[in-house]
């Protein structure tokens, strides 16, 4: 197909009839170029200049080419329609308007009705499609420049629109004053009005067929918005940062994430750290960028895991409840410094995953609700279309111009702003109709299943999109339920995703370290169940946020017994954690014990760090993640039961538990050994497959980390003494509520 752009053909009659200018005053045209703007007659060889200018008293015409002279315009309609006829004219001139309005405010301007769109056909049959990918470079507000005029082209989607404005302080929010053109077909309407630049606040004033009403609304493409309680949109230039992480970019489309360390400290950027100086207000992403990537590296984190930065209205939501789906929020700056953020990170090493909420959006009135009067984004049925539980609407997966909306804004994030991995949240809700819905309130599919596949098409086309387009970057899946083949394939029939967060493994674990040692022998198998299904998918280990919140009280307070055990149990618990198989995941303040439940209107706790039990614990997570980058064991086979060997699992009345990690080339091999309970094991032998040296690289007990230092003076020799259904053993001192980490040394 032919790309061209897009235009209203002005080969038509006198547009200025009393029926097109009663459209235009009324704000009811959906096609304005038919009656504004410059019109050439050649019959009569006459050029009809129209221009509506509701606050204006008075205007003239302003030629440009020095050929025609300036003429004041007519008045031919009380509501503002002006007009100018020049003739003896072959052809339409360049011109500027000149106003009064009625506070003697003289203002000039480039006719924005002179102009053409910049939206072709083939733009608007891929967008009908939901194949155009970059639908974000056409849609929304962008500043380009035309035959020389610079200024901001305007495109937004509303299929079922009467008629559609642009509004703001440029013309003082009036509704029509800056009518759109509805294009040939699809239901994009756009318009190019010079002279604007970034920094311009504006909204579409969408007019409604349904019942005429005048619906404000944010731009659904917008690159940036105001900050809450604010709602306007935002010009955004988006292409003026330079950035240095080419580099990174390089190595990251050349690496295997699933074979790599990955370590991720999630962060909520309002709650992380506040700033003092500015009565506890929020950091510039600039500041954070410093500060967070310094605690980061020096902890031994690999990656950093926002939770969502799309623009939001709401605080308590922590982003969970996205406006805006293409802006960086406003509370913590702007496009560029969250751009300087991100380069900081990948200059410091540090990867960074955005959590991203494809699965459903608010009601406020100036978001994606009702856009047009009717539910084009969700589902119009109500049994589809709504989240009672959250109090919001579901996108309407089976709709090309929603997935096309979704993708795009998918791939904005990883090319515009060189994001490291995308994190889906709540991918349950979207694959089941009956999710959080009672009988009676969700209908089955055309096959009368639960699953949704418009929702199951979209993920898969989601994940195959962004894996060709940017090789190296992970999508990880937040699902709680047993679909199969989450983190497969797509050719292997899978939903696509590079990973998954182990959700049951979560709950077992936090259930389990929750319990009196005394009561743990009767649950040994809540230590054991997720070997039986570590390796059906390539799993995150998540102790994420929503542990830590409404109640369910912090890691640290989380744990049984006194305060000495609280901090032995968490210190066992992150050993089990980073030991176990699969990728790990730990929220703020989890790493120094913060006690109170997090809050995402103040700051973590920081001051404890200055109290010697939170910064012991904090330094034994900071070796854990140095031990875990510099053992491949422990990550290279994270997906593979031939990475894996139980040696005893057996002794619950003991409480012990044993087992080995090994690198790919079964090379390195670590043995990891846990005490479950708060009784010392003395020469507690346990069998292995290798004579040599065990060198004892952690001990979760040690005297640094706030332990009694109960351990292996560095390390044991095998004896040749069968044992555990292997050929050699070592007897091992095994502390309280600890645990050990062995690595074979065999010259």
């Amino acid at each position: 197909m032919t790309a061209k752009k897009s235009r209203q053909k002005m080969t038509v009659k006198p547009s200025a009839s009393g029926e097109r200018i009663d459209l235009i005053s009324r704000f009811e045209d959906d096609q304005p170029f038919l009656t504004l703007g410059p019109h050439h007659f050649p019959v009569n060889n006459r050029v009809i200049i129209n221009a509506f200018l509701p606050r204006a008293t008075e205007a003239w015409v302003k030629p440009l080419n020095g050929k025609q002279k300036k003429q004041p315009m007519k008045k031919i309609h009380p509501t503002g329609l002006f007009q100018a006829i020049y003739d003896d004219q072959d052809k339409i001139f360049s011109y500027h308007i000149e106003s009064i309005d009625s506070a003697g405010y003289r203002t000039e301007f480039d006719d924005p009705y002179a102009h053409l769109t910049d939206i072709s056909d083939y733009d608007l049959y891929l967008m009908g499609e939901g194949n155009h990918f970059k639908s974000y470079e056409k849609l929304g507000a962008r500043i380009r420049t035309f035959n020389g005029v610079s200024g901001v082209h305007f495109a937004v989607w509303a299929p079922n629109a009467k008629s559609v404005s642009v509004i703001g302080n440029f013309n003082h929010w009036f509704h029509g004053a800056h009518p759109m053109t509805r294009l040939q077909w699809g239901g994009i309407w756009a318009l190019f009005i010079p002279g604007l630049k970034s920094g311009e606040v504006y909204k579409y004033a969408v007019r409604s067929w349904a019942d005429g009403r005048v619906l404000e609304k944010s731009d659904p493409y917008a690159f940036q918005a105001e900050m809450r309680p604010s709602s306007a949109s935002i010009v955004s230039s988006g292409k003026t940062y330079l950035w240095h992480d080419s580099e990174w970019i390089k190595i990251r489309k050349q690496t295997d994430m699933l074979t790599k360390p990955i370590s991720i400290y999630e962060v909520h950027l309002g709650s992380w750290k506040r700033d003092e100086k500015k009565d506890w207000g929020f950091l510039n992403y600039r500041e954070l960028a410093h500060q967070l990537v310094e605690y980061v590296k020096w902890m031994g984190y690999t990656h950093i895991e926002l939770m969502p930065i799309m623009e939001h209205p709401l605080d308590i939501s922590w982003g969970y409840q996205v406006i805006n789906y293409y802006a960086p929020t406003s509370r913590f700056g702007s496009p560029e410094d969250f751009k300087y953020f991100m380069d900081y990170c990948h200059q410091n090493e540090i990867g960074v995953i955005l959590d991203w909420v494809p699965a459903h959006f608010p009601k406020d009135d100036h978001g994606l609700a009702n856009f047009d009067g009717k539910q084009i984004y969700a589902y119009d049925n109500w049994k589809k279309g709504e989240h009672k539980e959250w109090g919001t609407f579901v996108f309407d997966y089976g709709r090309n111009e929603v997935r096309n909306f979704l993708i795009s804004n998918a791939l904005f994030w990883l090319d515009e702003y060189h994001v490291d991995g995308i994190r889906i949240d709540a991918v349950a809700s979207m694959l089941y109709l009956d999710y959080s819905r009672p009988e009676g309130e969700w209908e089955p599919n055309q096959y009368g299943g639960r699953d949704n596949p418009e929702a199951v098409h979209f993920i898969k086309k989601l994940n195959e999109v962004v894996h060709h387009h940017h090789p190296g970057v992970i999508t990880i899946a937040e699902e709680s339920t047993a679909w199969p083949a989450v983190s497969r394939p797509t050719y292997m029939n899978g939903l696509g995703f590079s990973m998954k967060w182990n959700m049951g493994w979560m709950h077992d674990m936090l259930d389990y370290f929750s319990k009196e040692p005394v009561h743990r022998k009767y649950h040994q198998n809540m230590l054991t169940f997720s070997m039986l299904y570590a390796f059906t998918e390539n799993f995150i280990l998540p102790i994420s946020h929503d542990e830590v919140v409404h109640g369910k009280r912090s890691l640290l307070e989380k744990m049984s017994g006194d305060d000495w055990q609280k901090f032995a149990n968490t210190r066992l618990f992150l050993t089990y954690m980073y030991a176990h198989p699969g990728k790990k995941l730990l929220f703020m303040g989890s790493d120094f014990g913060q006690r109170a439940e997090w809050d995402s209107s103040r700051s973590i706790d920081w001051h404890f760090l200055n109290y010697e039990p939170h910064r012991q614990l904090n330094q034994c997570v900071r070796d854990l993640n140095r031990i875990y980058k510099n053992y491949r064991a422990f990550y290279e086979v994270d997906f593979d039961w031939q990475g894996f060997e139980w040696i005893d699992f057996s002794d619950a009345d003991a409480g012990l538990i044993s087992f080995i990690r090994w690198s790919r080339d079964r090379k390195q091999l670590l043995l990891f050994a846990f005490n479950m309970t708060p009784v010392p094991r003395q020469e507690y032998r346990i069998g292995t497959p290798k004579q040599g040296f065990y060198e004892e690289i952690l001990n979760s007990d040690a005297k640094e980390y706030g332990g009694a230092g109960i351990g292996n003076a560095g390390g044991l020799h095998a004896d040749n003494i069968p044992w555990h259904n292997r050929s050699h053993s070592i007897n091992i001192n095994l502390p309280p509520l600890g645990a050990i980490v062995f690595c074979l040394n065999e010259k």
